[in-house]
């Protein structure tokens, strides 16, 4: 197997691990407390959190998901990976958004910032009562706005799970990594400290979209190789009739 693989499987799987920890300790809700007061969260409409990290980076993940299109169905065969690889990481880009938000659309909880101890309306309830309605507007978990990062972990597996054995450097996957978690985990921090979703709501953003991220990607897997070892033969075949031609030439 693997070895980059088996760091994003494993890394998954603990992640998982400790997701289920926090909710199960209730740890939520301590942090939450931190954060807020029975009148609310002080920093909910303050202008860089709401209008600048919420607003605005939501507007750049648009943008950045127009421009993956772009690049997963531009024809030009020399953009850093087969044209097949390009669209099955924008394809799984946008299963990962519809995944977090078909959660979210059958979620019945609401957010931390409707909840009566932080001046709302409805009793704090956790995400694991589903189907328990609490009587507010519901639809909060996960973290939607989280998944305007989390959604392009995609971007690394073509260099962390190649499908074929060629030449590509892992830290360019370990970077397009980094750079995903680094935009979720903020926009996550943000909807935290605005009092929109506690840190569990963000660690499952990261779940849902590296399991359907994971998940697709060893399934395109076989379909993935077959043009790629065409190509390959293909350009063998190509060499073989060049020498084949040259060999003819000679005396």
């Amino acid at each position: 197997m693997n070895r980059h693989r088996q760091y994003l499987v494993r890394g998954w799987l603990a992640l998982l691990l400790l997701t289920l920890v926090w909710d199960a300790t209730g740890a939520d809700l301590t942090v939450m407390r931190w954060i807020g007061s029975p009148t609310g969260f002080a920093l909910q409409h303050e202008w860089w959190l709401e209008r600048v990290l919420h607003d605005g980076l939501r507007q750049a993940a648009t943008g950045v998901m127009v421009a993956v299109w772009a690049w997963a169905l531009w024809p030009a065969k020399r953009l850093g990976l087969p044209r097949s690889e390009r669209l099955t990481v924008a394809v799984l880009s946008v299963l990962g958004l519809l995944a977090v938000n078909l959660v979210k659309n059958a979620s019945a909880t609401s957010c931390p910032w409707d909840w009566s101890i932080f001046g709302g309306q409805v009793p704090a309830i956790s995400h694991w009562a589903w189907g328990v309605f609490d009587g507010g507007p519901g639809r909060c978990f996960p973290g939607g706005h989280a998944s305007s990062g989390m959604a392009f972990v995609t971007l690394a597996l073509p260099w962390l799970w190649p499908v074929t054995r060629e030449g590509r450097a892992p830290s360019t996957g370990w970077w397009w990594l980094a750079a995903a978690l680094a935009v979720g985990l903020l926009a996550g921090f943000v909807q935290t400290l605005r009092g929109a979703h506690p840190p569990s709501h963000t660690a499952w953003t990261l779940l849902i979209c590296g399991g359907v991220s994971l998940a697709g990607w060893a399934l395109a897997r076989r379909w993935l190789a077959s043009p790629a070892q065409a190509d390959v033969q293909g350009q063998i075949n190509g060499h073989a009739g060049d020498d084949g031609a040259q060999h003819a030439a000679l005396p």
